[in-house]
C-alpha cells in the first residue's frame, strides 16, 4: 500500500490521522488495441463483427470472446476481472442514456459561448454541455481539453446522496477495516431548472461555490460521528495561477471541534489507500492542472446499467464472491457495447506521481467507464472500473421514481449514476472498492440544503 502523509492528515487530530478521511471527503464529488471507430451519429447497431446479441450470457469458458471488446490493460490483467463462476449479461448496444431535455436545450442555446482560456481553463460557460460533442473532432489539438470540460459539467442531476461502503483488498483478501456512512454533494451554480433562471442559475443569489461535498462516518465505531464539508468554488476551476483553493472543514467527535483543513496534495495517495484525491470517478481534479489529448474513439464493452442491488440494499458478506476472487470484478453483471472516447491526461506538475493517465469515457453521457494510470517510469500502475445505474429503470421491487425521485423542473432525472468503482494497484496486488448503490441526485428542499451547507451543521450532524 502507498502511505504518504497528506496535508489534511497532518492538520487533523491524532485520532483522525489514523483514518483515510481525506479520500472520503472527496467521495461525493473518474497489448491488444481496440479498433477505432468514427462515432459521429448515435445508433443502436453494433459493428458487424461484434459476436454477441442482447441477452447473451458470457461465462468463464467463453471469456476469450471478450478480448477484442475490452481495453488492453483489462485483458492483460483479466484474472482480476474474469473468473470461474462469472455470469455476464450482454445488454443493448448504444442504449439511449441522453440527459433530460432541459440540459440538451441549454447545450444548444449556449452553443458557441464557451471557449478555452489560459491553462486550458474554461471561459464563457453558461450551462449545459460546454462544447457539444457533435462538433468535437478527436484529432483537433484542443479536443482533449474540450472533452474534459464536458466531463466536468456532464449531467449528474442535482448532485448526489448515498450511503457508502469503502473496502480494502490485498491479493484477493478483504482486510478487516471498512468504512460506512453517508455522503452528499450538491451543485449550486449553472443550474438549469426554471426556478433559478432569475438568479443566473445560482441556487442562492450571488453563489460562489460550484459544489459542496460532505460525508458522515457511521462505521467503524472509532470513527463514528466524524463529519466533513468541502467547498469547491467556481474560481477553483480557473487557471492554475489564480485558481481559488478549496476549503474543507472536519468535525472530530473526540475533541468536539470543527477544524479547517488546507488541502495541498490532491495527487498523493490517501492514508494507506490506492486512491488519490483526483482518482475518484476516474477524475475529480481540476482540469487546468493537466494537459489533455483525445487519443481516439472506439467501441468498448463496459458495465453500464447494473442488475444488482448491492450495498446498502443488500448487506455484503465476507464470503460473497459476486465481485470475484479479487474483489474488483463486475463480470457478473450487465455489460453493454458503447462508443467511448479515450483521453490522455499528463500532469503539468513535474512532481506528480503519474507520468500519464488514460480516461475512457462514454461518448453519449461522458460517464467514466475505465481509467489507467502509469507511474513516472511509464509502467502501468492502477486500473479503475466503474459500474452504473440508469435512473429510469425500476429496481427489484422499487419503482424508478421511488429510488430516484424527480424535483421541480426535472420530472425525469435521466441520470446514469456511478454506483460502484474499484481501483486495482497492479504493482502491489492491493486495491480498494467504493460502493454506493442507492446513489441519486434529487434536489433536497431549499431549507434542508441551506442547513446542510452550513459549516456549523457539522456539530449537529446531518
Amino acid at each position: 500500500m502507498l502511505r504518504p502523509e497528506t496535508a489534511l492528515a497532518r492538520e487533523a487530530s491524532e485520532a483522525t490521522m489514523k483514518q483515510p478521511l481525506p479520500l472520503l471527503a472527496v467521495l461525493a464529488l473518474g497489448a491488444l488495441a481496440l479498433v477505432p471507430t468514427p462515432c459521429r451519429a448515435s445508433g443502436a447497431e453494433p459493428p458487424a463483427d461484434f459476436p454477441f446479441a442482447q441477452g447473451d450470457r458470457v461465462d468463464f469458458a467463453a471469456r476469450k470472446t471478450l478480448q477484442p471488446w475490452v481495453p488492453a490493460p483489462i485483458w492483460a490483467h483479466r484474472d482480476l476481472y474474469f473468473y470461474d463462476g462469472m455470469d455476464m449479461e450482454i445488454g443493448p448496444t448504444e442504449r439511449d442514456y441522453r440527459p433530460p431535455a432541459l440540459y440538451r436545450k441549454a447545450s444548444q442555446a449556449n452553443r458557441g459561448r464557451a471557449r478555452l482560456g489560459p491553462d486550458g481553463s474554461l471561459l464563457g460557460y453558461r450551462g449545459g454541455q460546454p462544447f457539444p460533442m457533435d462538433a468535437v473532432e478527436c484529432q483537433d489539438a484542443d479536443a482533449g481539453s474540450k472533452i474534459i470540460w464536458n466531463f466536468n459539467y456532464r449531467w449528474q442531476g442535482f448532485g448526489a446522496e448515498a450511503h457508502f461502503r469503502y473496502t480494502y483488498w490485498d491479493r484477493g483478501e478483504q482486510l478487516p477495516l471498512t468504512y460506512q456512512g453517508m455522503t452528499s454533494a450538491y451543485f449550486l451554480k449553472y443550474r438549469l431548472e426554471p426556478q433559478f433562471a432569475s438568479q443566473g442559475g445560482d441556487v442562492f443569489k450571488g453563489e460562489r461555490r460550484f459544489a459542496v461535498i460532505g460525508f458522515q462516518v457511521e462505521k467503524p465505531e472509532e470513527a463514528k460521528g466524524t463529519r466533513t464539508l468541502t467547498y469547491r468554488y467556481a474560481a477553483s476551476l480557473g487557471p492554475r495561477a489564480t485558481a481559488q483553493p478549496e476549503d474543507t472543514w472536519i468535525y472530530n467527535r473526540d475533541i468536539r471541534r470543527i477544524r479547517k483543513i488546507s488541502e495541498t496534495q490532491r495527487s498523493a495517495a490517501v492514508a494507506g489507500t490506492d486512491f488519490s484525491f483526483d482518482d475518484l470517478f476516474s477524475f475529480s481534479g481540476l482540469p487546468a492542472q493537466y494537459r489533455w489529448k483525445c487519443l481516439r474513439e472506439t467501441w468498448v464493452l463496459a458495465p453500464m446499467n447494473t442488475r444488482r442491488l448491492g450495498f446498502p440494499y443488500v448487506e455484503p458478506r465476507q464470503s460473497d464472491r459476486s465481485f470475484g476472487p479479487s474483489g474488483f470484478s463486475y463480470a457478473s453483471d450487465r455489460w453493454e457495447l458503447r462508443r467511448a472516447v479515450v483521453l490522455e491526461m499528463v500532469p503539468k506538475d513535474p512532481t506528480h506521481p503519474y507520468q500519464k493517465k488514460e480516461l475512457w469515457l462514454d461518448r453519449q453521457t461522458l460517464s467514466p467507464l475505465y481509467s489507467f494510470a502509469y507511474d513516472r517510469t511509464g509502467a502501468l500502475w492502477k486500473l479503475t472500473l466503474h459500474d452504473h445505474r440508469w435512473s429510469e429503470d425500476d429496481l427489484d421491487g422499487i419503482a424508478a421514481r421511488e429510488w430516484y425521485p424527480g424535483w421541480e423542473g426535472v420530472d425525469e432525472p435521466r441520470d446514469l449514476r456511478v454506483v460502484s468503482e474499484s481501483i486495482a494497484n497492479v504493482q502491489t496486488g492491493t486495491g480498494n472498492r467504493l460502493d454506493f448503490w442507492d446513489s441519486h441526485g434529487t434536489m433536497p428542499r431549499r431549507g434542508d440544503l441551506r442547513r446542510y451547507i452550513d459549516v456549523q451543521r457539522l456539530r449537529r450532524g446531518r
